[in-house]
């Protein structure tokens, strides 16, 4: 039975951005229920990668200390709450494929956004399993979230609270009355959709051009590859203990279901092999639509005509590093009526209502 039928937040969606929100909520004593709602399971299928920086371009990205920061906090004080390990800080090495890399490498670590993130020292470890004869440069500041365990954890916390459902959410169940929320027996007084690829189902929030791509990844068995950081190239490698790997991530902007593909298997294999020299076997081949906007910006703020109604989403590929930032800015802006910057407030897209 649940210990109230009136909360202070309704959350819709249980991925990296429902948690991060619902979270920052009971961080500030506010009552929440959440709704697992199904719709999507890029937050349980994602690298969980935290990176500063843009590998493919050497560019950095915005606010990405202050990301960093939140990530710190908001992540260690959840370990010592469910008693957990969710955040495992792990270099980043970026396998470099020539000399000309190597210079755009360093050219890059001269610029003030991204001095504190790129090593100036080239690494030439060879790493039996991958030949890398130019090397490697470290990214600095970086990890993983294993986010299916984090979402396991932090679900079974909330069934043991009376705080989650995973019936699916039902739009039309919704009402607004005398500014109190209302959905079948509960009552709120903020709804808060975190729902990912899913918002195409949500009546009030579709109009937000939220496209998606669609990402394939592995995990493989590779006893002779001896790997303890992570490898970022053309795929991510991250080693998960017990010769497991996990690699990806395709990106396809066309497909969007859930299922595998043979197109997808194809194209991780040919990468694996440009940069794995040892025997490998495949053990999981999964795949999960990344809730990505056209602007590459998330999605925060709240709803133009029903001011209880408000949604973060579009945290892309960088859920884990994003998700406890934007929630805070997306709760600031409900509870303390701090405006959201432009760059990713829902408002940049109010000519599309």
């Amino acid at each position: 039975m649940q210990k109230s039928s009136h909360f202070d937040y309704i959350i819709v969606g249980a991925g990296l951005a429902g948690i991060a929100f619902a979270e920052t909520c009971l961080n500030n004593k506010k009552s929440i229920f959440v709704y697992d709602n199904h719709s999507q399971n890029s937050s349980k299928i994602a690298g969980g990668l935290y990176n500063p920086v843009i590998l493919k371009r050497f560019s950095g990205l915005e606010n990405a200390q202050e990301q960093l920061n939140e990530l710190d906090i908001f992540y260690k004080k959840l370990e010592d709450k469910l008693q957990s390990k969710f955040d495992h800080k792990i270099q980043i090495l970026r396998k470099f494929f020539s000399i000309e890399e190597q210079n755009n490498w360093f050219t890059a670590s001269d610029k003030e956004s991204l001095a504190p993130f790129l090593s100036l020292e080239i690494i030439d470890d060879q790493i039996t399993g991958i030949d890398a004869p130019f090397g490697y440069g470290e990214v600095l500041q970086t990890g993983f979230v294993n986010t299916a365990y984090l979402l396991e954890k932090y679900q079974q916390y909330l069934t043991e609270e009376n705080s989650l459902s995973k019936d699916i959410f039902e739009y039309d169940q919704l009402k607004i009355t005398k500014n109190v929320i209302r959905y079948k027996n509960l009552s709120a007084n903020n709804i808060v959709f975190a729902e990912g690829f899913g918002i195409h189902a949500n009546p009030y929030f579709n109009y937000l051009p939220l496209d998606g791509t669609k990402g394939e990844l592995f995990i493989v068995k590779a006893p002779l590859l001896d790997l303890k950081v992570i490898i970022n190239t053309s795929v991510f490698i991250i080693p998960l203990g017990n010769d497991l790997f996990k690699i990806g991530a395709t990106y396809n902007w066309q497909d969007k279901t859930n299922k595998p593909t043979p197109i997808g298997k194809e194209e991780l294999l040919n990468k694996i092999k440009e940069i794995l020299t040892c025997e490998f076997e495949i053990i999981e081949h999964f795949a999960g639509i990344r809730p990505t906007v056209r602007d590459r910006k998330p999605l925060l703020g709240t709803h133009p005509q029903y001011p209880e109604f408000h949604i973060i989403n579009g945290l892309g590929t960088r859920g884990v590093m994003i998700g406890p930032w934007a929630a805070k800015k997306l709760f600031n802006a409900i509870e303390n009526h701090i405006t959201i910057e432009k760059s990713i407030n829902i408002n940049r897209f109010s000519n599309m209502i």
